[in-house]
């Protein structure tokens, strides 16, 4: 059912589709039509005129026979008169041949097509007769002739009549041969009418052929062979496809094993399986469709009336494919334009690859150009690069000198523009930090109130992670616009120097407090011993004197854990010297509490102070 549904339908579309052209074609014969009435008048004109010169002619040589020997000299100007029209006339049937040529290359005639095929054309018109209503008369007739029961071919003759030839059915005139016809084939009109007599017998043989008994039953035989020979091919289609997916599943082990990429499997046996199933279903559905389309035209070429939707169909399926095929060779030399363009790009880059990777390497030393600017440079160099080969290329590209393209780029530029502000501010900010050289891979800096490693740094976004192992994600335009503290870039040369501060009373001696700060950062790990710690007294508090210890360090990744060592050593040597630390500040009554030192560094045989009283008896 459904391939007859899909005859049906083409029929009714090539049927709407011939009504649509209907009026487009009255508006073509009307044109013809003025260009043959045109033709007709010309030729018309040119006969006379060789018709006049043929009368000059006979009157001429008349006049010669008529002189005797004698009149010598008279008939010796009558003979040259003679040569010179002979002559004129010969050179205006070449150029009535050559006009006659001109307009056959843009008068194509009115086709006379009863049946379908064209038989001949009409060319000229008759009496009130335009072309066309000539044309269209004499298929009227021809299909009246092939209904006649009975038809016989002998009775389609060829009859004179006065100064054109006739070809007559019985004593129904089909066609009249005229000169200006004649002229036109460049034949005589005895010689067209008959030849035109003969291609009417034998089209109204065949179309009487066609529609008999015996012929629609051959080609109802044809059709029932077509239409089982299709049902068998799609049903061994259908066979092989199932054999297809059966053997599948037995050997599916042998054939499917995934596919991975590296250690993730993209795709398991099962997921591979419904892929392929479906794949197969679809290069079955297609393969039934194109042997679908390719018997259409077989099912409508039986019968020669319904040939011309075969036609249709193979037009509609060869104009799409040699549009495309011309479309691609047109388009040739600018892809060979595009490819050059494309492989002179890609060698550039190559070659700007190749002198970042050297000079990042430190093989490739350029002054005033550090190294860690060679690859962000490069990234730059490659997006120049590669806006100008897209720009270069674009009006190569198919479409390009369209409205609706240039639109649609133009839509998107704008697009791009306003959803990427931030982003490209933030590419530039990547610039400009680049060249800056705040800080680089590995190095420890704060960001504001964030501290923490530098683990990536690219054009959008630089990446920190704590000490917390919290990686942070800090936009290049934020970094541009703060402050950057920068741990590890002077700590190999200059060394870094770690401080904190603690209060002590104002009872201990600060030389006291100095030697024990000092022997207490030298006593840390990760302190420097070659260069001597300082303290700086940086306040004098009302119970107390701040002490700043500064001490060298070159492992600024450790810092935090440095920090907690000196701390510990200060809290020890401070104790071990029996010194109390009034950090922040520290409030006590001596009245028999213990001292703030922790037992272990005082002596065994200390005893808290006894709270004392004074009393005054005076009166």
């Amino acid at each position: 059912m459904r391939p007859f549904f899909s005859i049906l339908l083409t029929i009714l579309t090539i049927h709407l589709q011939c009504l649509a052209q209907d009026s487009s074609k009255v508006s073509q014969d009307s044109t013809t039509n003025a260009q043959l009435i045109a033709t007709t008048r010309l030729l018309r004109e040119s006969d006379s005129l060789i018709k006049a010169d043929a009368a000059a002619k006979a009157t001429l040589e008349a006049q010669i026979l008529q002189l005797s020997n004698s009149s010598n000299q008279r008939k010796k100007e009558l003979e040259q008169q003679l040569s010179n029209i002979e002559q004129t006339d010969s050179l205006k049937k070449a150029r009535q041949r050559e006009r006659i040529r001109q307009m056959k290359a843009i008068s194509q005639g009115i086709p006379v097509a009863p049946f379908g095929d064209t038989l001949f054309r009409v060319y000229n018109k008759l009496g009130p007769f335009k072309p066309s209503d000539r044309a269209a008369n004499i298929s009227r007739k021809l299909q009246l002739i092939e209904k006649d029961p009975f038809y016989s071919p002998d009775s389609i003759t060829v009859v004179p009549n006065e100064n054109n030839v006739d070809v007559v059915y019985n004593d129904l005139i089909i066609q009249t041969i005229t000169d200006d016809d004649a002229l036109w084939l460049d034949q005589d009109k005895a010689q067209v009418a008959t030849e035109y007599a003969a291609i009417i017998r034998k089209a109204i043989k065949e179309q009487k052929t066609q529609h008999s008994v015996q012929y629609i039953l051959v080609r109802l035989g044809w059709l029932a062979l077509i239409l089982v020979v299709l049902g068998i091919i799609i049903f061994g289609i259908n066979r092989l496809f199932r054999a297809l997916r059966k053997r599948l599943v037995r050997e599916k082990d042998r054939y499917l094993k995934g596919v991975k990429l590296k250690n993730y499997a993209l795709l398991n046996q099962q997921k591979q399986l419904g892929i392929i199933y479906s794949a197969l279903g679809i290069a079955r559905i297609i393969l039934i469709l194109l042997v679908l389309y390719l018997t259409l035209p077989l099912v409508f070429g039986v019968f020669p009336w319904t040939k011309g939707i075969a036609d249709k169909l193979i037009d509609w399926t060869l104009s799409p494919i040699k549009a495309i095929l011309q479309g691609i060779f047109h388009y040739l030399p600018k892809l060979l334009t595009i490819l050059v363009i494309y492989v002179v790009t890609r060698l550039l880059v190559k070659l700007v690859n190749y002198l970042a990777s050297e000079i990042a390497c430190g093989n490739l030393k350029i002054n005033g150009f550090y190294t860690d600017w060679a690859l962000p440079t490069a990234s730059g160099i490659k997006f120049l690069l590669y806006a100008f080969m897209f720009v270069v290329i674009f009006p190569y590209l198919p479409g390009s000198d369209s409205k609706v393209f240039q639109g649609v780029s133009v839509f998107l530029g704008i697009l791009f523009s306003l959803g990427s502000s931030s982003a490209i501010s933030n590419v530039v900010a990547g610039f400009v930090i680049t060249y800056m050289r705040p800080f680089k891979i590995g190095d420890r800096i704060r960001l504001g109130e964030i501290t923490g490693d530098v683990i990536e740094k690219n054009l959008l976004v630089t990446r920190l992670r704590t000490t917390k192992n919290e990686e942070i994600t800090v936009p290049n335009a934020s970094i541009l616009n703060g402050h950057t503290v920068n741990f590890t870039s002077s700590s190999k040369d200059l060394g870094l120097i770690l401080h904190t501060t603690v209060t002590i009373g104002y009872d201990v001696p600060w030389k006291q407090v100095h030697e024990l700060l000092v022997r207490a950062a030298l006593a840390t790990e990760g302190i420097q011993k070659n260069r001597e710690p300082f303290v700086l007294q940086t306040a004098l508090n009302d119970f107390s004197v701040a002490y700043e210890i500064n001490a060298y360090t070159e492992e600024s990744h450790r810092m935090n854990e440095i920090y907690s060592r000196l701390n510990q050593q200060i809290q020890d040597h401070f104790n071990e010297a029996g010194v109390e630390i009034m950090s922040p500040q520290y409030h006590a009554h001596r009245d028999g509490n213990a001292s703030t030192i922790p037992p272990s560094y005082m002596p065994g045989n200390y005893e808290p102070p006894a709270f004392k009283v004074k009393v005054d008896n005076k009166p």
